[in-house]
């Protein structure tokens, strides 16, 4: 995976250096993405939109990674709201693979301790 992400990084460089910038600047791009689908998305971009300045090129770098963190932040909010309702579900001390309760939910040994 990481060898995947070096070359899309190389390739993201190369197209910033073909549409005339420094190749600095393609790196920075890169390091700053990160991510596969990141780079994959700002190769496209640059590929098919063809910006007349590094402000635009900045512009959509930004907006793919404030893209990428509100999918990130989403994806760990929905997690966390299911272990919370698992929690509310199930309780503080068993979770839907406890092995203390029984087929209707109740403990078996407060069972056993009345009869």
């Amino acid at each position: 995976m990481a060898d995947r992400i070096e070359r899309l990084a190389e390739k993201l460089t190369e197209c910033v250096r073909r549409l005339g910038y420094p190749s600095e600047f393609g790196t920075v791009l890169a390091e700053s993405l990160g991510t596969e689908s990141t780079l994959l998305r700002m190769i496209r971009y640059l590929r098919s939109a063809k910006p007349n300045s590094e402000e635009e090129i900045a512009d959509e770098m930004l907006a793919i990674c404030a893209e990428r963190d509100a999918w990130m932040e989403r994806k760990m909010s929905e997690y966390y709201n299911h272990k919370y309702s698992e929690y509310l579900r199930f309780g503080r001390e068993s979770g839907p693979d406890s092995d203390d309760m029984d087929s209707e939910g109740s403990e078996s040994e407060d069972r056993d301790s009345e009869a």
